[in-house]
Order: C-alpha cells, then sequence, then structure tokens
C-alpha cells in the first residue's frame, strides 16, 4: 500500500531530512544588508558622497583678529629648535652703567658695526642680527728674575737681605709660576661667559716673582714669592679660645679648619662645634645625605684636633697645587717658616694654610692688620705685588703642635743666618701672645641636649 503524501509537496523539492523546514536565506540576506548600512553611515563616507553631490553645509568660519594661528605641530617644531640652541645667559646690566667700566676692572671697548640686512620680518627673529661679541685680551706678565727686577718693587730688600744679591746668580723661575698662571687662565676660559665668576684685574696681575734659590756655601734653599697681600680669617681652637662670636659660630662660610692643625690637649669643646651641630639637624632635615656625612666628619675633627686661628696667629697661605707637590726640592710645606718683608719691616711666620690653585698673597688677619691697622676680610692690607715672602722648604722638622712665637722667631733668625742674615740695624718682630685669659672650664653640652635652631631666611 503506497504511503500518504502531504498534499502541499511539491514534486522535486526536498524539505530536508527528517522532515525539518529550509534555512530562511532570504530572511538573512536582508538583515544583514540593514546592519551593512547602518555602519556605512555611521562612518565618513555619507558626509562625503554629500559633499560630492554639493548638497552638505560648509563649514562654520570664525573669524579672528591679527594673523591665523600656526598649526600646533609647527610651534612644537619650534619650542624644539630653540631649546637645542642654548644661548648664554644674559649679562644683567643696571639701568644708567656704564659698560666701559666693569666690576672686574678690565677695560670694556665698545664700538657699533652696521651691516646690510634683510627685511625687518626676518631679521628682527633671526639669531646673530642684533649681537654684541667680546673678547677678553689679558697679557700674561712675566716672572721677575734678576736682583734688579726683584728690588724693584722694595728698594730696601737689598739691605734687609744682604745675601740676597749672592743668591741671584743661580735663581731661577719656579715651574710653580708658569702653573699658577696656567691655573688663572684656565679659570678665565672656563668664565669667559661669566662676568661676575672672572678674576678680577687685581687677582690676575696679583705675582711678582716665584724665584728658587740656593745660597752658595751653606746650600740652603730658599722660595722667593712676591706678590700682593689679602686677608685670610679661618680657624679655631677650643684650647686657647673658649668662645667666638655668634655671628661666626652661626656662619656657614666660616672655615673652623686649617691645614697646620694638632692633636687637641685640652678638655673645653672647640667653640665652632655648637654651631656645626645646628647645620647638621638642618642637613638631616633636608636629607642631604652628602652635606650629612660632611658635617659629621667636621665635627670629629674639630672634637679631635685644634688649628691655627687667623685673629690670633700669624701664618702665610700657598697655593694647594704647590702645598701638594712632593718632587720639587723648593715646594713649601705646610709648616715650613717663612719671613715676611713689607717695606723695612720684618716678619716670621709659617706656612699654615693652603689656598686656591689660581692665586696667590694671603695671609692671616694677625699678620694684615699688623702691616695695616684697616685691613678686615674686606680690605687688603696691601694692594700692589710689593710684599716678598721668604720660604725656606722643608725647613719644618719638628711635629706640629700649638703656635710658640718664640720659636717660630728664633727658627727664622737661624734660617735667615744660613743665607747672609739680617742687614746692619733691622730687626724681626716680635709676636705676643694676644689670647684673652682662660676662664674656668664649664660643662660641656652634649649633642643630645643640644636643640636645633629653625632655619631662618638670613641663612
Amino acid at each position: 500500500m503506497s504511503e500518504n503524501k502531504d498534499p502541499y509537496e511539491l514534486e522535486g523539492v526536498s524539505r530536508g531530512r527528517h522532515g525539518r523546514k529550509p534555512f530562511p536565506w532570504l530572511t538573512a540576506c536582508l538583515v544583514a544588508l540593514v546592519a551593512l548600512l547602518g555602519l556605512v553611515i555611521l562612518t565618513p563616507i555619507p558626509e562625503k558622497v554629500r559633499r560630492k553631490l554639493g548638497l552638505a553645509k560648509p563649514p562654520k568660519v570664525v573669524v579672528k583678529q591679527g594673523p591665523a594661528p600656526k598649526p600646533e605641530l609647527v610651534v612644537k617644531e619650534k619650542i624644539v629648535e630653540k631649546v637645542v640652541k642654548i644661548r648664554p645667559a644674559y649679562y644683567d646690566v643696571k639701568a644708567g652703567s656704564d659698560v666701559a667700566k666693569t666690576s672686574m676692572g678690565f677695560d670694556f671697548e665698545s664700538g657699533v658695526k652696521e651691516n646690510a640686512g634683510r627685511l625687518t620680518s626676518i631679521e628682527r627673529e633671526d639669531d646673530g642680527t642684533y649681537e654684541a661679541k667680546y673678547t677678553l685680551s689679558v697679557n700674561r706678565p712675566v716672572s721677575a728674575k734678576t736682583f734688579e727686577e726683584v728690588c724693584q718693587v722694595n728698594p730696601a730688600l737689598a739691605k734687609i737681605l744682604p745675601g740676597l744679591e749672592s743668591m741671584m746668580g743661580s735663581a731661577k723661575v719656579s715651574l710653580f709660576y708658569k702653573n699658577l698662571y696656567d691655573n688663572k687662565a684656565a679659570r678665565l676660559q672656563k668664565y669667559a661667559n661669566r662676568l661676575d665668576k672672572l678674576l678680577t684685574k687685581h687677582n690676575y696681575y696679583d705675582c711678582q716673582t716665584m724665584l728658587e734659590m740656593e745660597h752658595p756655601e751653606t746650600k740652603r734653599k730658599v722660595f722667593l714669592l712676591q706678590g700682593d697681600m689679602d686677608v685670610v680669617s679661618d680657624g679655631s681652637d677650643g684650647d686657647r679660645l673658649a668662645t667666638m662670636p655668634e655671628k661666626i659660630v652661626n656662619s656657614p662660610y666660616y672655615q673652623p679648619f686649617t691645614s697646620y692643625g694638632w692633636p687637641k690637649t685640652g678638655t673645653v669643646e672647640n667653640p665652632m662645634i655648637a654651631g656645626w651641630r645646628r647645620m647638621l639637624s638642618k642637613a638631616k632635615a633636608k636629607g642631604d645625605a652628602s652635606e650629612i656625612s660632611r658635617i659629621e666628619d667636621g665635627i670629629k675633627d674639630l672634637q679631635k684636633r685644634s688649628f691655627l686661628i687667623a685673629d690670633y696667629d700669624p701664618f702665610i697661605v700657598i697655593p694647594i697645587d704647590v702645598i701638594r707637590d712632593r718632587e720639587s726640592p723648593y715646594g713649601p710645606n705646610i709648616g715650613d717658616y717663612v719671613v715676611v718683608i713689607y717695606g723695612e719691616s720684618i716678619y716670621p711666620a709659617i706656612v699654615g694654610d693652603a689656598g686656591p690653585s689660581f692665586k696667590v698673597g694671603e695671609a692671616s688677619l694677625r699678620m694684615a692688620k699688623e702691616i695695616n691697622n684697616l685691613a678686615s676680610s674686606y680690605h687688603r692690607p696691601v694692594s700692589d705685588v710689593s710684599v716678598s715672602y721668604v720660604v725656606f722648604p722643608r725647613s719644618s722638622a719638628e711635629k706640629w703642635s700649638a703656635p710658640d712665637y718664640n720659636f717660630w722667631r728664633q727658627e727664622c733668625l737661624r734660617l735667615l743666618g744660613e743665607v747672609g742674615g739680617l742687614g746692619e740695624g733691622y730687626q724681626m718682630h716680635q709676636w705676643v701672645n694676644t689670647f684673652p685669659v682662660a676662664e674656668p672650664e664649664e660643662p660641656v653640652a652634649t649633642e643630645e641636649a643640644v636643640v636645633p635652631v629653625e632655619e631662618s631666611e638670613s641663612d
């Protein structure tokens, strides 16, 4: 018997397996087409088509006064270019000042040179179209090397040091003189564009000579330096000076150390330690590790050693590169005895400290005031190069200790005797102790008892 057929079944068309209806392809195509059109509408394509057909509205234009702003990209490129082409800092000239008279002492020649240019709009934007150029021109001096040249700055030298002329025959200009002016030139080159940091004319021409001499008979060596005299006011020593002015104790610039120092013998604390503890508190509050380390090391040194005090002790300063030299038999060392001659006055002293490598002619405030009672940290006692520093290199054989002015004088007289002695009628100055009478010792404040001081604007 035959099967019953679906009355709606068409001949040759199958409904699929298991009698399921076929997939609605037509409906699916219509849905996909609608979705595609939706995506197209969200893109810039419709707007482009409208502009193509002339149906789009023109963009609203905002008119501004002045030139149209440059694109942001162009501005950024211009800024980068300015950063790459770094200019030196401008020299700030006060209103009404005459640049021909500089504070550093050098003459400033000026003039105007006019060149043919381009359009104003171009010239005003370019570098180098309106500028001033300067070249610092200096004449490097030569060292005095004859007897006449040495006596030129102080004619009394021939009488004060009768043995000087006999040593001049074999005298030679020290290499330290060349090094000194090499160091000056290097500093000028380094700060050529910083008028505020250049050496002054005075400090450039501060050395008349550096001579290495030897007495023909005794073979005693002498290092003769002629220059000016500036003031040094450093140093501290609790054993000899228990108190110092608060202005100095709290000063971040005062140096309580000198190169010449010796083991502390007393129990009175160095007065500068109180100020350094305050500085330490401030450094710890700021978290400055390097400054903390520097101050802590300094406090330890002040607790263990004593130093010369420029207000009371007569000493001179020699450039540090000369002090560090260990090869030249004529190179002065810390502790060497020295005779300072100015006019017809003769002063015994020692080499007590090391100074900058680009200047000479520095002495303690005690020495400076003896020569000129107007001398201070801000007023040099001698401005010309007429001071003669007669240094006896390698002459300090004893251990360093607190100054003994009588012993220093005896040693200087003995050493002068080995090079001809003092001329007839001349006497060497006798230093006296000017330290205040020591007061009864008071309990030493401990570090924990020191109350940190708030930092003020004046610091």
